[in-house]
């Protein structure tokens, strides 16, 4: 069964996680923390002097060409083909090329380095995220999150973003695997001190989060903010897609949990 923001109106089960979930893990970027909006700011302040008198429907076309990513250069990062900051230059190659901006290896290193310095400034939680967590520590129900970014890095993101209370974190440097490798779920069931058959994983990603966490022997909700259709022809059985609720907002997850009303009051 899939869950949407209509589904706790007229459902048979508007709360189908009550009694089966003692933890909850979670994903960071773009289920927790706003990185599209952190990332554009931070284009923005890096890329000014190389694009005088951009319009802001110009910057909204920058931040979307370097976040479709279309290489894969972040993906190939995580799989250890590049380091973290030769992606993002060669992220930002790909829109500066596109736009006959000249790249030269000395205006990357500025770029990224300008880059790095802005974006933690911008850094925040989605205005969804705090009351879900005041209502999992009512509810005594732990809580942590699995990135597929390197610990410390996502540690600072979360202490910016006023999720320092997350203690448990996982990211990819921690057990040298990235989502959605079922060893990365698992740790963060281990730390988080739950068996995977009693922890819920959110997540943003349909494949990497829902179907790897499902995969992993984890209950799955599916973020799906932008209400966008669920990727198609993914190979993967009915079973484990039939495993996969959806959401669109991280105050749906409260009533799943059968949480008190404050955590759904967005």
């Amino acid at each position: 069964m899939t869950l949407s923001a209509s589904y706790n109106k007229n459902t048979i089960d508007p709360a189908p996680f009550v009694g089966r979930v003692s933890g909850v893990l979670f994903d960071i970027d773009e289920t927790l923390v706003d990185l599209v909006a952190a990332m554009k700011d931070a284009m923005v302040l890096a890329s000014s002097a190389l694009l005088p008198g951009c319009t802001d429907a110009g910057w909204d076309d920058f931040s979307a060409l370097y976040m479709a990513d279309q290489q894969r250069y972040y993906d190939r990062y995580v799989a250890g083909e590049f380091t973290f900051h030769q992606q993002r230059g060669l992220r930002a190659r790909v829109v500066f090329d596109k736009l006959g901006v000249d790249f030269s290896a000395d205006t990357e290193a500025q770029w990224i380095a300008d880059f790095e310095a802005a974006q933690p400034r911008s850094i925040r939680a989605f205005a969804d995220v705090v009351p879900l967590l005041d209502a999992l520590d009512a509810a005594g129900i732990p809580y942590g999150a699995v990135s597929n970014n390197v610990h410390d890095y996502q540690r600072a993101k979360l202490d910016q973003a006023g999720l320092a209370r997350i203690a448990v974190l996982v990211g990819i440097d921690t057990v040298g695997v990235a989502k959605p490798n079922p060893a990365i779920f698992l740790e963060g069931c281990r730390q988080l001190g739950t068996v995977p058959e009693e922890t819920l994983y959110v997540g943003d990603n349909y494949m990497l989060d829902g179907v790897g966490s499902v995969c992993a022997g984890l209950s799955s909700v599916w973020l799906n903010r932008d209400s966008v259709p669920a990727p198609g022809a993914l190979g993967v059985g009915s079973d484990v897609l039939d495993g996969i609720q959806e959401v669109l907002t991280l105050a749906e997850v409260g009533v799943m949990l059968g949480l008190p009303a404050p955590a759904r009051l967005m």
